[in-house]
């Protein structure tokens, strides 16, 4: 931060991060319904609509339509698509590698996730890719217990991706996690890649949408001519995962989990703390 600058960055109250959660679940079971319906002759306007659906059952909005325009309720990025493709009559395919994100919003409070889901038959390889780019957001949201810095989720990140599989599978620098609440999108950026920047302090109040993109191939990517749909320049595919996490005075809730990430991260040695 430059000298003289104040910081932007949103501290949440405990209140606030109980709405938080509520959109949170809603927004995972809304994820739920459309992973689950994804399938062979399915279209991803289709999954848009159960998606939609799901929202307004539970009395939540939408925070992806209307957003500068975009005119859907989730982004559906199939194969080679990187992030934000748009649900449309396209049917899936055997063998389609599609990312699926979603958010909501409870009493003006904000959730963000997603998750990449294969249809059909998968190629090995993109099962590897998936479980690659999950097992990468875990290890930046367990990051996030102990670091001192924003930038150290990303140091985990990276360290997982490039420990585990060397240089097989690409980070996409262009897209980050960011923090989130009483909007979308809010200071600060999350990488997922090291670098010098080592971002500002993680306190509690704080709150992280944390999404590692991975990619089969090259990170080079382009915007198609709907101003939305970012592909690989390579034709290679991409995955996609994501959650919302909340640091708080006891520890970390991965508020986008119904169990708080407990699962996940138990076995990375971190124990989510229930918010207060």
């Amino acid at each position: 931060m430059a000298i003289g600058k104040k910081s932007t960055i949103e501290l949440k109250t405990a209140e606030q991060f109980q709405l938080m959660k509520e959109a949170g679940l809603i927004l995972s079971a809304a994820l739920d319904t459309a992973v689950a319906a994804a399938a062979v002759g399915v279209s991803t306007s289709e999954l848009d609509a159960l998606f939609a659906a799901e929202l307004a059952k539970a009395g939540a909005k939408s925070n992806f339509l209307g957003y500068y325009g975009y005119p859907a309720t989730i982004c559906t990025s199939v194969n080679e698509q990187v992030v934000h493709g748009i649900p449309t009559d396209r049917k899936l395919e055997d063998g389609d590698l599609v990312s699926i994100d979603g958010g909501a919003i409870i009493g003006g409070w904000h959730a963000d996730s997603a998750r990449t889901v294969i249809v059909g038959n998968a190629d090995p390889a993109d099962v590897e890719l998936s479980k690659a780019t999950e097992a990468a957001m875990w290890n930046g949201i367990a990051a996030m217990a102990t670091a001192s810095k924003v930038g150290e989720v990303g140091d985990a990140i990276d360290d997982f991706v490039t420990g585990k599989y060397g240089t097989k599978f690409g980070i996409i620098e262009d897209y980050t996690g960011h923090g989130i609440g009483s909007a979308m999108h809010m200071e600060p950026d999350v990488l997922n890649y090291r670098s010098k920047h080592r971002g500002p302090k993680l306190r509690p109040g704080m709150a992280l949408a944390i999404e590692p993109i991975l990619v089969r191939g090259d990170i080079a990517s382009r915007t198609l001519a709907d101003d939305w749909t970012v592909v690989t320049e390579d034709g290679q595919r991409a995955a996609h995962w994501e959650h919302s996490v909340a640091v708080h005075d006891g520890g970390i809730w991965v508020l986008t989990a119904p169990d708080g990430g407990a699962a996940k991260l138990s076995a990375l040695g971190v124990t989510p703390a229930p918010l207060p």
